[in-house]
């Protein structure tokens, strides 16, 4: 798992892996991610990552394995996870918008709080993630196994579950405008406490 160094500006926040300094006191936050990027980019596989509050664009996460890293709070866009497997990873707080994560095998993976906007996770193994608070517009999950995974108080809109294993997913509180859950196994889904 990553280890939390705090910032040598000592502000709070935890350093980008291979350098001293937080995303908000680098010289350049666009460089850190530029860095962290090829980083990825040279690596199959990626362990113990700490790049939070950085600004990926256009970046290729593709076909990448990814165990206990932390991308908490940092922003993505038009950015491919497509194929990459991914454990204990965490994206809380972060922003996606454009990216695709379909063919991905993610377990354990946190997006909670996060805002994904126009993204796909199509074809996927989606087991035990964290959604929860997560604010979802015109996404797509279809033909996607989300057993035992939490949406729970997120506002989900404009977006499809078609096709999909829910069993054990609780969308408890969760707020939906214009979902789609066509041929998936709902019955076996938890919306409501009651159906605890």
């Amino acid at each position: 798992m990553f280890t939390l160094r705090p910032c040598a500006a000592a502000c709070g926040r935890a350093a980008i892996s291979g350098s001293h300094l937080c995303a908000v006191h680098a010289a350049s936050a666009e460089e850190e991610a530029s860095r962290i990027g090829a980083f990825i980019l040279e690596q199959q596989e990626i362990k113990d990552l700490n790049a939070p509050g950085l600004n990926f664009i256009s970046t290729d996460f593709s076909n990448r394995t990814f165990y206990g890293c932390n991308f908490m709070g940092s922003v993505f866009s038009m950015c491919l996870f497509t194929g990459s497997v991914m454990r204990m990873c965490f994206f809380d707080s972060a922003a996606f918008e454009d990216c695709d994560f379909s063919g991905g095998d993610l377990q354990f993976v946190s997006f909670a709080g996060s805002t994904i906007v126009n993204c796909t996770f199509e074809n996927s193994e989606l087991i035990h993630l964290n959604y929860s608070g997560a604010t979802i517009v015109e996404s797509t999950f279809n033909d996607s196994n989300l057993y035992n995974s939490r949406f729970i108080n997120a506002d989900i809109k404009d977006s499809d579950f078609i096709d999909c294993n829910v069993k054990k997913v609780f969308f408890i509180r969760a707020q939906q405008d214009c979902v789609s859950f066509k041929s998936s196994n709902t019955a076996e889904a938890v919306f409501t406490q009651e159906e605890m």
